[in-house]
């Protein structure tokens, strides 16, 4: 059964999960339906993130980050977790250790940005050879 439906989950206003959202919907539409989430209550997409996507031509202002409560958990093929913590109810979770930028400075997004996105490209690669 191929991965297509993939949930990204940080904490907060989903400053990670916005990125990762960012590049799989840039690059890997082809084969993910990606969605983003926050364990906490959701807000819009910080300005700092929006500034350090659009230095790489992404435009992630109108993604809105979700809180996980309003996803059923059999909705999703794959869920990549940034939180830090254990997401009960989903157990195809992917864990990703990417440092929190918020508050930081903008080589702290651009670092965080940067690693997401390998991330992601990484995961693209892998869901194309297993989806053939």
């Amino acid at each position: 059964m191929p991965i297509e439906r993939v949930l990204f989950v940080c904490l907060g206003n989903a400053c990670r999960s916005q990125m990762a959202e960012g590049f799989a919907r840039t690059y890997g539409k082809d084969v993910m339906a990606p969605e983003s989430a926050g364990l906490a209550p959701a807000l819009e997409v910080p300005l700092e993130t929006q500034e350090t996507m659009a230095e790489k031509n992404i435009d992630i202002s109108t993604h809105r980050p979700k809180p996980m409560s309003v996803f059923p958990p059999g909705r999703f093929d794959l869920v990549v977790n940034m939180s830090g913590y254990p997401l009960a109810g989903f157990p195809a979770a992917m864990e990703w250790k990417v440092r929190d930028p918020i508050g930081g400075t903008a080589e702290d997004y651009r670092a965080a940005r940067d690693r997401i996105e390998n991330l992601v490209m990484k995961l693209i690669l892998d869901l194309r050879r297993k989806n053939k």
